[in-house]
């Protein structure tokens, strides 16, 4: 009897133990550890700073497409910020022959106003110098007409003229700087080679008709004539008129130019 009471106390007691080596075992596997706990943190942290990253690069990019939006290259041309535009133009993306409410480009602004680093810049960056306004006036025409010289020099060897495209008068870039008496342009677009020098515009002018029916004769005309007829324009072509350049010279009176005319 007694034997059997030790012995179940002996049971008893290794069950107790037993029992308590298990929770405290338990009680290891649950409890996090240190270094547990330093990566879960680290973890944390990694997320947070990746998350600020996104928004602030977010942030970054919606701040320049505010900066540059449509416009602001027409507006720097117009301030005459060459500074601006060249900032503007890292854009790659950014529409360089976008136009304003008159179908004009930055570069015919540019060109309108003579404004010449700011023109090289734009030509430089690629835009466009056949783009045409409302108006039909194009950066490359414009310049031709106006005596733009420097930005016509300019386009004419960075750039290929469309010489298809005309004025709302249907004449080429020679033939309305005859007209205006733009001597350096009339030189600059022959040696060039590229205009048609007897190109006839919706009135059947040439540049060497316009250079004596519409003008006063004076100097300038007399040598724009000369350099014309050395170039080789034909003295013959008549406008819708039936007209020749040596007829307008002997109706004005123009006396140097008709010699010109009649000399060969």
């Amino acid at each position: 009897m007694k034997k059997q009471f030790l012995l179940k106390t002996l049971l008893l007691f290794s069950s107790l133990l037993l029992f308590s080596a298990c929770q405290t075992n338990k009680s290891e596997k649950t409890q996090p550890t240190e270094e547990s706990t330093d990566m879960g943190i680290k973890k944390d942290e990694r997320s947070q700073s990746t998350k600020e990253e996104l928004e602030h690069t977010t942030e970054t990019t919606e701040s320049t497409r505010k900066e540059f939006a449509n416009g602001s290259l027409i507006q720097a041309v117009n301030e005459k910020n060459a500074e601006k535009v060249q900032e503007i133009l890292k854009d790659k993306d950014y529409p360089i022959n976008e136009k304003n409410e008159r179908g004009e480009t930055s570069l015919l602004i540019a060109t309108h106003q003579n404004f010449i680093e700011i023109a090289k810049i734009l030509i430089d960056t690629g835009a466009d110098i056949n783009v045409q306004d409302l108006i039909s006036d194009s950066p490359y025409l414009y310049a031709g007409a106006q005596g733009k010289t420097e930005i016509l020099s300019y386009m004419l060897e960075k750039q290929t003229p469309d010489q298809q495209k005309v004025n709302r008068f249907g004449g080429n870039a020679l033939i309305p700087a005859a007209e205006k008496g733009h001597l350096e342009n009339v030189k600059l677009l022959l040696k060039d080679g590229r205009v048609e020098i007897d190109h006839q515009n919706n009135y059947g002018y040439t540049a060497l008709i316009e250079a004596v029916a519409l003008t006063d004769g004076s100097l300038v005309y007399q040598q724009i004539v000369t350099v014309l007829l050395e170039a080789g324009a034909d003295k013959n072509l008549r406008d819708n008129t039936g007209r020749t350049a040596e007829d307008y010279a002997k109706n004005l009176g123009y006396t140097e130019i008709l010699k010109s005319l009649t000399a060969n």
